[in-house]
């Protein structure tokens, strides 16, 4: 037997003493700027290592101070309940300054590799990623986001065989060319080396 303290030391740590109510809410302050779904109470509280409770005292704390119930100013921003979860929302009154600054920092135009990807998408819909990555032979997981991000195209359903999901234009497409569907898109099967076999307009849709 060895009388060595310092083996015992983790049995005997006391454990630490609770976060000050300050503490918990900068806590929850820097998960709520990064989290992109509503949050529950319980993974708030596991996040911030905190207990429930302190956890929903402290966004009850944090809802009045950014509505300017504190003494201080009403923020452009408030901390919401959707869904049994919590997450910081731009208030309603300043959605449309933020949608023309998001709008105007993207990108005006989109690459040759997104032309390309969105024209497959457009004339072989609905089509995987896999099956576009076929057809363009590179890989397109990240011109496809851009096109999603941009809300040219959207997700559609999924593959009944393969379960991978499936991809379609949306309208948001036809208005930037300024058709009213699909069946205005020229043919261009016939300009075609290889790949073809899916791009005349009767497999259209």
């Amino acid at each position: 037997m060895t009388d060595d303290p310092t083996l015992f030391a983790d049995a005997e740590a006391e454990p630490r003493p609770p976060l000050a109510p300050v503490d918990v809410a900068r806590r929850l302050e820097a998960i709520l700027l990064v989290v992109d779904e509503p949050q529950s109470l319980v993974s708030l509280a596991a996040a911030v290592a905190a207990p429930v409770p302190a956890v929903r005292q402290a966004v009850e704390n944090l809802v009045a101070d950014y509505d300017g119930e504190l003494g201080g100013p009403r923020r452009g921003f408030e901390l919401r309940e959707v869904g049994g979860g919590w997450r910081l929302y731009v208030r309603a009154e300043h959605d449309d300054v933020v949608s023309e600054f998001v709008n105007s920092q993207a990108p005006s135009r989109l690459s040759q590799a997104a032309l390309e990807t969105l024209a497959v998408i457009a004339y072989k819909q609905p089509v995987t990623r896999g099956q576009v990555a076929s057809i363009r032979a590179v890989n397109v997981d990240s011109v496809v986001r851009t096109l999603l991000a941009r809300g040219l195209v959207a997700e559609v359903g999924t593959d009944a065989e393969t379960g991978a999901i499936l991809y379609g234009t949306t309208d948001a497409l036809l208005v930037h060319l300024g058709i009213n569907s699909l069946d205005e898109l020229p043919h261009i099967s016939p300009l075609l080396d290889d790949g073809a076999a899916g791009f005349d307009s009767e497999e259209r849709r």
